[in-house]
């Protein structure tokens, strides 16, 4: 069972392709994570394990982020429609301490130049503080 929910906010407004999608939405999920391991000072925590990269120190107390190492993490995307719906989630998660890691794509292939806003995601969280902040959104 997962003991973590990362929560990823994609801008549907922006009729993005789903190659696109895909990729805003894996830029988000690992500058959330560089973020979240940051946070917790075990930047340089990272080793390869038989099953994939895992955190060292596995006596330290347990978190949302060493449970995503550890057991796997729920990742589920969700929809809003404008720039501003975007960046009132990121506001507010970053008011309660949350880490909110928000995409802007250069422009390059779909937005004709234009830098653009994309998407977030949220650090590791347990499910109940993830919800407070996305679990009215839609699914993806």
């Amino acid at each position: 069972m997962y003991r973590a929910k990362m929560m990823i906010v994609m801008r549907r407004d922006l009729k993005m392709r789903k190659g696109k999608i895909a990729a805003q939405a894996g830029h988000a999920c690992i500058e959330a994570i560089l973020m979240a391991l940051h946070k917790e000072g075990r930047t340089g925590e990272l080793e390869m394990g038989a099953d994939g990269m895992c955190l060292k120190g596995e006596g330290r107390e347990a978190t949302p982020l060493s449970d995503w190492f550890r057991y796997g993490c729920a990742k589920v995307c969700v929809y809003v429609d404008s720039e501003e719906a975007l960046i009132a989630i990121a506001d507010q998660a970053r008011e309660k301490g949350i880490l909110a890691a928000v995409i802007t794509d250069a422009g390059m292939t779909e937005f004709h130049g234009v830098p653009t806003k994309t998407c977030l995601a949220l650090e590791p969280l347990p499910t109940e503080i993830a919800d407070e902040l996305t679990g009215g959104l839609p699914l993806y």
